[in-house]
């Protein structure tokens, strides 16, 4: 007789551990609460001396990881900002098309990046966790704000000179990321203007440091799950369960901002594009869908296309432009999702940001997100840079990176309804262009 009974499913469990990092990290993460949990003096089982021993040692791949990320910002920054440009095609097709687009993302980028920053300084999710607490946690005896003056009339000039790298080979050696970019578009713009041939060698190369630096971080993300579990271990056995709180709070007001981010494509989609609202999110389903598996916008690039040329009856020259475009450069999701993670991380470490350093956490995240590789898990290694324009702590990336892949998903979704949006924008656009022409 045949009984109909309830199997877990232990062998799909353990293929999903062995396949998804994101689960790994899942795994590491339960592990390290419940290691933390044991050395905390919650349960007292353990000396404080001999429990700091042991979470030291369960720390060492959480520095590993951020050391190597930190080894490759600067290549893969600089290598990514310059390809992005030149993906527009030439001078020409980029002062068209191309610089309608860059206007618009750029736009569309501030708006994230002011969301992103109301949003988190009127929740504060950094507040949630002792901070006194995360700087002993992290060996952090005490964090000077980098900015305390606000920024006067008499200082912009010289704030603005100061941008431009006199010396980019010593902005490289010093990681002076805001020059290092700066200096990138420069490069990127003018070898767009040269013919094909000139600049193909550069690009070839650039591609290839891009590929390898890619390599070196699909390495580093090996590491995660490790680095996830001894973090954790040691955070909780000297914070408590407060830690996870305050990342749940960190969470929350991401998604928040994501929300709000999506409200305003809407409005694009309605009052700028024309186009019926519930029938033309229905279309951007299949990508959305795609783009919230796998994390990356570049797999979802080619169902992008055919979405907008299919459903939403988008030209091929404006849906075979902006999308490959705006897959590269155009990161509202990634930008808000960055700027909130910053903030987040300056009021974990008691870090105080004054007008001028909010503006340049602005413009680097702005920077940084042009030519950012569409492929899982980049967020982290951008943010990084940021971080360090800031003068906050690299250390806390390890912190978020459990709940990362949860928000990279939901980012990456973001990020391609902005192409989306941005093509219907742009064919309404060209279709009152024609009109215009039309002979009456």
């Amino acid at each position: 007789m045949e009984t109909n009974s309830f199997k877990f499913p232990i062998p799909q469990i353990t293929y999903l551990v062995k396949k998804k990092l994101w689960a790994q990290v899942l795994v590491a993460l339960f592990f390290g609460l419940v290691v933390g949990i044991i050395l905390g003096p919650e349960v007292g089982i353990i000396e404080k001396s001999t429990a700091g021993t042991i979470t030291e040692w369960l720390s060492i791949p959480a520095h590993l990881f951020l050391k190597i990320i930190q080894m490759i910002i600067v290549p893969l920054i600089f290598a990514s900002i310059i390809r992005g440009l030149t993906s527009a095609g030439n001078l020409e097709q980029l002062q068209r098309l191309g610089l309608g687009a860059l206007i618009y993302f750029v736009i569309t980028t501030m708006i994230a990046l002011t969301i992103g920053i109301l949003i988190v300084t009127t929740i504060e999710p950094g507040n949630f966790i002792d901070s006194v607490l995360i700087r002993e946690s992290f060996n952090i005896e005490e964090t000077e704000p980098i900015e305390k003056a606000n920024l006067t009339l008499q200082d912009i000039p010289q704030s603005i000179i100061g941008i431009i790298p006199s010396n980019p080979l010593s902005s490289f050696m010093s990681g002076e990321m805001l020059s290092i970019i700066v200096f990138a578009l420069i490069v990127g713009v003018s070898m767009i203007s040269l013919p094909k041939g000139s600049s193909k060698p550069i690009l070839d190369m650039l591609e290839s440091i891009q590929m390898v630096t890619m390599k070196i971080v699909s390495w580093a993300m090996r590491l995660a799950p490790f680095a996830a579990f001894g973090l954790i271990a040691g955070i909780t056995s000297k914070l408590g369960l407060s830690a996870l709180t305050g990342l749940a709070g960190y969470m929350i007001t991401v998604i928040i901002g994501l929300f709000v981010m999506m409200l305003v494509y809407m409005i694009i989609i309605k009052f700028f594009a024309k186009r019926p609202l519930l029938p033309t999110l229905a279309m951007m389903k299949d990508p959305q869908l795609l783009a919230f598996s796998t994390s990356s916008s570049a797999a979802v690039m080619p169902l992008s296309i055919k979405t907008a040329e299919e459903k939403m009856r988008i030209k091929p020259k404006i849906s075979q432009f902006i999308i490959p475009l705006g897959a590269t450069i155009n990161m509202d999701g990634t930008a808000l999702y960055q700027i909130i993670a910053v903030f987040f991380l300056a009021q974990l470490f008691s870090v105080e940001l004054g007008f001028t350093t909010i503006l340049l956490i602005a413009l680097t995240s702005l920077a940084a997100s042009i030519g950012a590789p569409s492929a899982p898990g980049t967020g982290i290694v951008i943010l990084s840079t940021i971080l360090i324009a800031a003068g906050i702590p690299p250390v806390g990336i390890v912190l978020i990176l459990g709940v990362d892949r949860i928000l990279d998903m939901t980012r990456t979704m973001v990020n391609v309804t902005g192409d989306l949006t941005a093509c219907l924008f742009f064919d309404k656009r060209s279709k009152i262009k024609e009109a215009n022409k039309m002979p009456t």
